[in-house]
């Protein structure tokens, strides 16, 4: 499971921030995570709040919000949403699809006091 690993990764940033701005705690974590990024936002969550224990992050509120896919079908010559990234073109059914965005994974926000 990554996503443990990814949690980590995540609670290193915000607690370094933390520490930066002589926080007592961190209150509040927004992410923003790709519909494509193969992350398992529920285990993510999970993972997140177990990895927090006994940091400046351990009773923190962690949003999610999911950014759609989008991919540029080579055969329509356009962009389109995509649902996964192999996905047919949803307009021509064209497998030519270059994914253009939604794997992305960024903290967007960090809430302290």
């Amino acid at each position: 499971m990554h996503e443990m690993s990814l949690a980590e990764g995540i609670l290193r940033q915000v607690e370094a921030t933390a520490r930066r701005e002589a926080a007592r705690r961190v209150t509040r974590v927004i992410l923003e995570i790709g519909a494509l990024a193969s992350v398992e936002i529920e285990a993510l969550r999970f993972c997140f709040d177990a990895a927090a224990r006994d940091t400046l992050a351990a009773t923190a509120q962690l949003e999610i919000r999911v950014l759609p896919g989008r991919g540029w079908c080579m055969l329509c010559a356009q962009s389109t949403p995509l649902a996964a990234l192999a996905a047919p073109c949803p307009r021509c059914g064209s497998f030519q699809v270059q994914p253009v965005s939604g794997m992305e994974m960024r903290i967007k926000e960090i809430e302290i006091e």
